[in-house]
């Protein structure tokens, strides 16, 4: 399967929001990232749903909602609402997971989980077939531009093993620090979805960077 890249708008210039996103639209870029912060879970806040929708508007690709946010069941029909093509939760934030999941489908969405750096990727095993996307974060949540953490090749070979026990394959997508340096490593380590913020939006040629890591 081919890979793909999900630019995270987290990292776009909001004073020129349209000219970023339609950059994404003609780039080789396959989905839209939008990170959803409440200033509880993580300890930021980035945009509500006013702002989500604006960037539907414009965008001509899916969007991959990624909530970072407590209490994510209350704006699953508002994600949906929005745009949402890709619903990812926290499991560190599900008190019922599957319940959630369930609820992500019932709109019509693909279920995502991500897992903190610090969240070992077997604590998904009875959930595992209920998932279509899982998010392993390689940051620690809630700020752009952080530092790649290097244990996510392991999380990720740990993951894929899961995927050939349990027979089941999700997308498995890859969060925070990713960029042209690394990027072939985590592809072969078993990633499928590149998420790229400050690497994309800060280089001199974002729709080249982009195309560097679709290649």
């Amino acid at each position: 399967m081919t890979h793909k890249i999900a630019p995270s708008i987290l990292a776009a210039d909001f004073a020129n929001l349209q000219k970023d996103i339609e950059m994404v639209n003609a780039s080789e870029a396959d989905w839209f990232h939008i990170d959803i912060m409440d200033g509880a879970f993580v300890p930021n806040i980035s945009f509500g749903f006013p702002v989500m929708k604006a960037i539907n508007k414009h965008a001509t690709k899916p969007l991959d909602v990624h909530l970072m946010i407590s209490n994510p069941d209350q704006y699953i029909q508002q994600c949906a609402d929005n745009g949402a093509e890709v619903i990812t939760v926290h499991y560190e934030a599900c008190t019922h997971l599957h319940r959630t999941l369930n609820a992500i489908k019932e709109m019509g969405c693909l279920a995502g989980v991500a897992i903190n750096p610090h969240t070992p990727v077997h604590l998904l095993n009875d959930v595992f077939k209920e998932i279509d996307l899982i998010c392993i974060m390689s940051v620690n949540p809630g700020f752009g531009g952080q530092s790649f953490i290097e244990n996510t090749y392991m999380k990720l070979q740990q993951l894929n093993s899961i995927c050939q026990i349990k027979n089941h394959q999700p997308l498995i997508e890859v969060d925070g620090g990713v960029n042209t340096e690394n990027y072939q490593k985590l592809l072969e380590c078993g990633a499928n979805v590149l998420v790229a913020g400050s690497s994309v939006f800060s280089s001199s040629n974002p729709t080249e960077t982009i195309l560097s890591l679709k290649q």
